[in-house]
């Protein structure tokens, strides 16, 4: 699996990645820093943002930052600042287009498949994403999602692995089956509970890194060094930790933020924003909470105690009671990823079946892979989402940088 990724994500991908960052960072005018002039929106919007953080804050801000520091080193958490930084932009303009379309066209499918079929007039694309998302729904969306969860079950010796991940998808069925459609579920359950287990982390690692009493002065100069730094094994294969920092830091940023993969427009879309610009101002600004934020809180957490894991780092200061906080922070962002991306499949299924899809039948399915996932090892489904991210990620920047392009040319 890692060998594929490899290759997927090798220098071609890194590069039409961040080439496209700094593309959509000028042509939005330096969104990032003009975020207050868009921030409005009503009560229907502020659901819709609740719903596309419960999935993107999944367990990629703990579980995958940590493995982006153990794989990639401390340098991988500037790529991850990179992939944020840039990604804000990239949100933004997605879900700009994301708003201009469903404007546009009331009584069509929302979503990135909108603007990829009418926008560039490939139906083929738009059914290429979708199918990928679809995929992405059961694979990232559920399956990494509940093996972390289960993994951090296990490891406290509560229950055993493959028990916590069948728990926690029959837990999810109520939830998802107590509506007809997954999103209004999604949605009224992300308004509940995003805030509330966002504030709960945070306050937990900021507590952990005062206690520690580490320099951050130090913390900034060991990540920065290692980005850019060339760390040589012995046989002189110069840069080869520094193009796995940049190759997996970008990789589990995107995993955890998800810009550029066109996810969030799928929720958004059906928001009720005041503008197309105020949803792609929101988006940007998930990215800042979602990578900036929480996983920079994860990261300094994990290299101020110098411990691998954030269960390792809490146990060490907090004892026994650390490590279940942690366990219980990994619980509650993994199940409200798991709604939200339960939301997203659900979209794109109706896509492609052209609403006629069978929703009990998806719902009975997704469930069922969670709970699948208490008996697979969590690198093998975190390798799979990587692979299956780049089959998302293309068609939807293509679309995005090309019908970017077209309207500066038309508005000219």
């Amino acid at each position: 699996m890692e060998t594929i990724n490899a290759v997927l994500w090798g220098p071609f991908t890194v590069g039409a990645i961040l080439l496209c960052g700094i593309y959509h960072t000028y042509k939005s005018g330096f969104i990032q820093l003009r975020l207050k002039k868009y921030l409005s929106g009503g009560k229907s919007s502020g659901r819709a943002v609740m719903s596309a953080l419960a999935a993107s804050m999944g367990t990629g801000n703990i579980t995958g930052c940590a493995a982006a520091i153990c794989t990639g080193g401390p340098g991988a958490v500037f790529w991850m600042w990179i992939s944020a930084v840039l990604g804000m932009a990239l949100a933004y303009s997605e879900n700009r287009l994301g708003g201009e379309y469903a404007e546009k066209y009331p009584y069509e499918a929302k979503g990135p498949m909108l603007y990829i079929e009418k926008g560039t007039g490939s139906k083929k694309l738009a059914v290429i994403y979708a199918a990928a998302c679809l995929c992405a729904a059961f694979v990232m969306g559920c399956m990494s999602q509940t093996a972390a969860l289960s993994e951090a079950v296990g490891e406290q010796g509560i229950i055993p692995k493959w028990a916590a991940g069948i728990v926690s998808s029959v837990a999810a069925a109520f939830v998802i089956f107590s509506s007809e459609k997954a999103a209004d579920a999604a949605m009224n359950a992300a308004e509940k509970l995003v805030p509330f287990m966002g504030l709960l982390y945070a306050g937990g690692c900021i507590a952990l890194i005062i206690l520690t009493d580490s320099s951050l002065t130090s913390i900034f100069r060991e990540i920065f060094t290692e980005a850019f730094t060339f760390r040589a094994a012995a046989g002189g294969i110069f840069g080869a930790a520094m193009s796995k920092a940049v190759s997996v830091g970008l990789r589990r940023g995107i995993f955890s933020n998800e810009a550029g993969m066109g996810s969030s427009v799928l929720v958004h879309s059906d928001g009720g924003f005041s503008s197309p610009e105020s949803m792609g101002a929101w988006a940007a600004l998930e990215v800042f909470l979602d990578t900036i934020v929480c996983c920079t809180l994860t990261a300094f957490a994990i290299l101020s105690s110098g411990r691998e894991t954030l269960a390792e780092a809490f146990t060490l200061c907090f004892g026994i009671g650390g490590g279940i906080f942690i366990c219980l922070c990994v619980c509650l962002f993994a199940w409200a990823a798991v709604l939200g991306w339960c939301c997203y499949g659900e979209k794109c299924l109706d896509y492609l079946s052209n609403g006629k899809s069978p929703s009990v039948l998806y719902k009975l399915v997704f469930c069922i892979c969670g709970a699948a996932a208490g008996f697979i090892s969590l690198e093998l489904l975190f390798g799979l989402s990587d692979i299956i991210n780049v089959f998302l990620i293309f068609p939807n920047l293509i679309a995005v940088t090309v019908l970017t392009a077209r309207g500066d040319k038309e508005n000219n």
